[in-house]
Formats: C-alpha cells, structure tokens, sequence
C-alpha cells in the first residue's frame, strides 16, 4: 500500500517508533529512522522487511540537527511523505521540585521538536498533494497524572499542534493525526515498572499488574505492533478524511 513512500520516523530506535516503523517498513514504506543507542539491530529488523533504510542522530531538542535530518531524508530517498513524531522524554516530580532544565528539555523534545520537523516537511507534502503527519501523543494529551506537569503539558500541546496544522491542510491531500497510546511497555514504562517493584518489594509481574490497574482498565499493555497497526490505517486511503483526530489506544483509560 506505501510502496514508493517514505516515513521518517523520531524516536524510532526501539519501542513505540520502531513498532510504527517496521508497520510501514511491512507495507511497502522506505524508512528513515532516528534515535540515539545502538541502531544497528532496528536498522536491521526494518531491512529484513524488504525497504530501504536510512538512520540519522538528530538530537530532537536541536532545530538545526532536526533541518540536517529533514534534508538528508529528503536527499537520500527523494522525499518525505509520511512524518511520525514519535521522539519524547520523561521526568516524574511535584512542580515544585521540578528541575528547569528538564521542564525545558522535555517541552524541546516532545513538543517543540514536532514544529520544527512539521514546518521543514509539510512544504514538500503540499507540492506533492499527498503527505500524512502522525504525532504521537498520550493519554496524557487527553487527561493528567500528578507529577507529570512538564510530559502532560507537552502532550496536550502536541494534540493542540495536530488539530490546528490539520485545520491549516484540510482541503489539500495532507492529513495530521494524533494517536494517544495508554501504558505500552518501552524502556521508558519499563523503568516506572522497575521503580515500582523496588519500591513495594514486588516482583515485576505484580509491578505491572499494579501499575494497569491505577489507570488501564483492560490490564493489558498496547502494543507497539498495535500503534504501528493504526499508523498504517491513518497512511490508508480509507483515512484521507480523517483529520485531526486524537486517538486513543488505551485498554479503556480515558473512557472512565
């Protein structure tokens, strides 16, 4: 179905962006993936699926490594048609210890990060008349956990920033979507899991049992498999008209 396409995908090194990028990857997308830590077994997993693959280290809190990215994409695969704004950080803390220097790394990276790439790769899709933009937000982009000012108030922007760009495109062939995972188990939850088992002195099937229950009725993780099975829904024809939607993948969370 993507065959001749090509997604870059932030954040795409392991977890939920890799999951979204071998989604592509399976239907016919060449892929530019991006993220720090060994690349070399996700570069090689999204190869095995038959497409080109591209790899560059952007550091997402920098706009001028986020244009350099852009630009080689673009220079070795011709185009970017599909953009997944996937990269993102976490810092848990009462507002009032709440470091600064994260409040500003983590608005960097999860929100402002997805302005940059948008505003280098939209002009391309709009020539084109074909593009599809997916930011990955959160059910922290529909509702708020305590703690977690800095990752609440950059998902919230994030789904804001969607809605907005996609009223901007709505009569052109370039839709923008949101898609608002629950708990899904990467690296990331992983270590509020190993947190969590410290802390209780559980083991880790009970941590993760514990840590459903708080928020995801359905007590089971989302998968990466099943974002990168939205994803390519939103790439579809069945979906060039939805636009601007938040969608939540979540077990039940926000439905309480």
């Amino acid at each position: 179905m993507l065959k001749g396409k090509t997604a870059l995908v932030t954040g795409s090194t392991s977890g939920i962006g890799l999951g979204i990028a071998q989604s592509l990857a399976s239907q016919g997308a060449n892929v530019m993936l991006n993220g720090f830590g060994d690349t070399t077994e996700a570069q090689r997993s999204v190869a095995a699926l038959g497409v080109k693959v591209g790899y560059h280290g952007a550091d997402m809190s920098k706009p001028a490594e986020i244009e350099a990215m852009v630009k080689a994409c673009e220079s070795q695969f011709g185009a970017v048609d599909i953009l997944v704004n996937n990269a993102g950080i976490q810092h848990v803390a009462a507002v009032e210890d709440f470091p600064p220097e994260r409040w500003d790394a983590i608005i960097a990276i999860n929100l402002s990060s997805a302005f940059h790439t948008t505003r280098l790769a939209l002009p391309g899709m709009k020539r084109r008349n074909w593009g599809r933009i997916l930011n990955v937000a959160s059910t922290h982009g529909l509702v708020a956990s305590a703690q977690k000012s800095a990752y609440v108030a950059s998902k919230h922007g994030i789904v804001g920033f969607t809605k907005s760009i996609a009223l901007e495109t709505a009569t052109t062939g370039v839709t923008v979507n949101a898609i608002c995972p629950g708990w899904v188990l990467t690296p990331l939850v992983q270590k509020q899991v190993d947190a969590r088992a410290a802390e209780a002195g559980v083991g880790q099937e009970e941590a993760k049992r514990q840590l459903l229950a708080e928020k995801q009725p359905s007590l089971q993780f989302t998968t990466p498999e099943q974002l990168g099975g939205l994803a390519v829904f939103l790439c579809s024809p069945a979906a060039d008209n939805v636009r601007g939607v938040a969608w939540n993948v979540d077990g039940g969370w926000v439905a309480q």
